[in-house]
């Protein structure tokens, strides 16, 4: 049995956001062509679905739906400064949740371990009410309500280790805590939310674990904040379902950030969350493609991740946490803040 699906379409390179707009078609073509020549054999591809409109409204209110569909032929509309659509991106944003959906259910019946949605338009900005950030739909937020309201799962993880906060993600779980959700974001920057303090509300406080970092963090400074944050609050949790919003604008050269991740460090970030999903989920992990405007950079720390995934492999050079070094300032912020909610910090 293969270890790891990928859902990949030509649909989702039909969504055009107009000339020189950062998250172009390209981006997609240079993965698929690095996965072509230097991934054969490595992964099962599974075909995406459209998400329905039940399924959307789980996320997104029915006007705004609405609003997305009208695009639906035009050449040109926007959504918001940033969020442009074209005469396919409704059917691609369909496609893109959908794709995401098709994954959760393989992962869920154990036809594969793992699973990478190679998707756009991206999601994790998109607001109940609002495209925002280049993105139309929530993929990730609409696959966690699936997974709680269709396959049955009380508990599922939300990982984020894109360069800018997941505030529609956040906000659609801020008062839940069937659902966790865990960022590592620059700050301050787009979009400006996801401080420290923001921890959720009602049921769902403590649910939301926030860590804003500044510039210049590299692969040491990641491995950190995952070892020492995300992974005792997943050991305490136990979610049935990891899913991971994999931004590849962390990566050292990108266009948009500054950030210094390298392609050893995607997959020790995917060696982490999988280990973890191994552990507590009998390997359900589904990750995403959300953020990463460095073509060629992104291209080759996407294969290190499918690498990771598929073979248990690490890029050329392991990346491990030092436990001899001292937390950075942000650990050690959200260890003291969500020491109130969390044994794990406590300790």
């Amino acid at each position: 049995m293969p270890r790891l699906g990928i859902v990949q379409h030509p649909i989702y390179q039909e969504h055009d956001p107009g000339p020189y707009h950062p998250e172009s078609a390209e981006r997609l073509a240079a993965i698929e062509r690095v996965l072509a020549s230097q991934a054969r054999g490595l992964f099962e591809a599974l075909e995406p679905r459209p998400a329905s409109r039940e399924e959307l409204a789980w996320v997104h209110s029915p006007a705004y739906i609405d609003r997305v569909a009208a695009t639906a032929g035009r050449s040109y509309d926007m959504l918001d400064g940033d969020t442009h659509t074209s005469a396919r991106s409704y059917e691609a944003a369909l496609m893109a949740a959908g794709g995401m959906l098709s994954l959760v259910e393989a992962v869920n019946s154990g036809r594969i371990e793992a699973g990478f949605a190679l998707v756009r338009p991206p999601g994790h900005h998109a607001e109940r009410g609002q495209g925002r950030g280049f993105c139309l739909f929530n993929n990730i937020a609409v696959a966690a309500c699936f997974a709680l309201n269709k396959l049955g799962l009380e508990r599922v993880l939300i990982a984020d280790w894109d360069l800018h906060h997941g505030n529609g993600t956040q906000h659609s779980f801020e008062a839940e805590n069937r659902v966790l959700y865990f960022s590592t974001h620059q700050s301050p920057f787009y979009p400006g939310t996801g401080q420290v303090d923001e921890v959720g509300h009602g049921r769902g406080e403590g649910y939301t674990v926030n860590v804003p970092i500044s510039s210049g963090h590299g692969d040491a400074e990641y491995v950190q904040m995952y070892s020492r944050l995300l992974k005792p609050l997943a050991l305490e949790y136990r979610p049935q379902l990891i899913l991971v919003s994999a931004g590849f604008d962390i990566y050292q050269g990108d266009l948009l950030g500054s950030q210094l991740v390298s392609p050893a460090g995607f997959a020790a970030l995917a060696r982490l969350t999988a280990e973890l999903a191994a552990d507590l989920c009998p390997g359900r992990l589904v990750l995403t493609l959300e953020g990463g405007y460095n073509v060629e950079g992104e291209a080759e720390s996407v294969l290190a991740v499918v690498r990771q995934l598929s073979q248990g492999l690490l890029a050329d050079q392991e990346v491990r946490d030092d436990p001899a070094r001292q937390d950075i300032p942000a650990v050690a912020a959200t260890k003291r803040i969500h020491s109130a909610y969390w044994k794990c910090f406590r300790e």
